[in-house]
């Protein structure tokens, strides 16, 4: 449906993922497949023109036509404009519309449901008379008109800032008051941000970082389509060292590429290595490995590999790991790090997506504990995938202030829910 949980995503279904195989059984496949996306597709679109312009509204007839048209036509488009927006093609143009599309079909579901429910809540009580349906409808077309402007700007603004302090205990004094931007999910794509980029380059100038971490998901297409809005990274500064590692989404479109793209913007690429960085006599490591879907992907030399990652490390410095996703948090607790940064998520990106974000991964967003030792903290990040929406999902740049002592006491139970900390 939306960003990212992304084991299987719309573009992928959509566009044409791993293919079947040949023969009867690879038929049924596809026609299996086929089926299922559009059973999903006539449910995101059926429901939401049942509840603004079916179940008993009783709109003129000019005003239902035009209703059921715009739904049908889109119904029948997205799947055609996905396929050429996210499949071989990489247009541009079909992605922004298809992308969109998704986005305000969703809101239009969702809130739909919710109407759906008010709906049968005053016909139980008796409440609403006999033009009910039609004071649902237009106040479901209400919020969501709303919503969507709002999640518009909050996709496009610049991110806020969300400062934390993060205690470690093995960090020694002369690293206390070290300051660690973190950005995520940049996404550059199809809708061209490089002024966006600028002022968020300006933005991590102005937190006057010791380190600058990019966890990945830097853009949707190859190095080469979005040159011009990544160069702006090139002009970000840090005084011990910029690090970055590979999103899921880069392995969409060559990974090696945007690894060989930030070391030319000046970034040192953590491909399953680390750095070490001194400061006041104390030194800690800064790891990182590849996207946990990398070994999927094909691409030779390119696994996450925390046992690479780390040799050669002192094992009595503290370490950071940079993982694009949270899930990796299990290796990174077994290893004994001190603290795991990720994306990835979104926060869910819009509501309540959040919910299924949280079936693949432990934690959706913020500062959450891991065995005896491990802290992780999961971005929502700058960007966005997709639908150029975020609905109760604000976007961030994250300031953590590392400080030594001793940090919350260990994981004893599940690990937290949706929007953690």
């Amino acid at each position: 449906m939306v960003m990212e949980s992304e084991s299987v995503g719309t573009a992928e279904v959509a566009g044409g993922a791993e293919e079947a195989p040949p023969g009867p059984r690879g038929s049924l496949r596809r026609r299996l497949g086929g089926g299922v996306v559009f059973l999903v597709l006539a449910l995101l679109f059926v429901l939401p023109w049942w509840t603004l312009f079916g179940s008993g509204t009783d709109w003129p007839l000019p005003v239902f036509v035009v209703g059921t048209v715009v739904f049908g036509a889109s119904l029948v488009a997205f799947p055609f404009l996905m396929a050429a927006g996210h499949g071989r093609r990489r247009s541009d143009r079909a992605s922004r519309i298809a992308d969109s599309t998704l986005g305000a079909v969703w809101v239009l579901f969702t809130w739909s449901v919710l109407g759906g429910l008010v709906h049968l809540v005053l016909i139980g009580s008796g409440a609403g008379g006999a033009h009910r349906a039609r004071v649902v409808a237009v106040a479901v077309a209400a919020v969501c008109a709303v919503l969507l402007a709002w999640g518009h700007y909050e996709a496009m603004r610049v991110p806020r800032v969300k400062r934390l302090d993060i205690r470690i205990p093995r960090l020694g004094a002369g690293l206390d008051g070290t300051r660690v931007v973190l950005l995520a999910d940049t996404h550059y794509g199809p809708i061209d941000r490089e002024r966006w980029s600028v002022r968020v380059a300006e933005a991590v100038n102005a937190l006057e970082a010791d380190i600058v971490v990019h966890a990945g998901d830097i853009a949707d297409g190859t190095p080469v389509q979005r040159r011009a809005q990544s160069a702006p990274l090139g002009t970000i500064r840090a005084r011990l060292a910029k690090v970055y590692v590979t999103g899921n989404h880069e392995y969409f479109s060559e990974a090696q590429g945007w690894l060989d793209r930030m070391a030319e913007l000046d970034w040192e690429p953590l491909h399953n290595r680390h750095v070490t960085v001194e400061r006041g006599g104390d030194a800690l490591v800064l790891a990182g490995v590849d996207d946990v879907t990398a070994e999927s992907s094909g691409l030779a030399g390119h696994r996450a590999n925390l046992e690479d990652a780390l040799a050669g490390a002192d094992p009595d410095r503290p370490v950071l790991l940079v993982a694009h996703q949270p899930k990796y948090v299990g290796q990174a607790a077994a290893a004994g790090i001190d603290l795991q940064v990720s994306g990835h998520t979104h926060g869910g990106q819009i509501w309540p997506f959040n919910f299924l974000v949280r079936i693949d991964q432990p934690v959706v967003h913020g500062l959450s504990r891991h065995g005896e030792r491990t802290q992780l903290y999961t971005s929502r990040g700058a960007g966005f995938w997709g639908p150029p929406f975020r609905v109760f999902a604000p976007s961030e740049i994250t300031l953590l202030t590392l400080r030594p002592g001793p940090g919350p006491g260990p994981d004893r139970g599940p690990g937290p829910g949706p929007d953690a900390g």
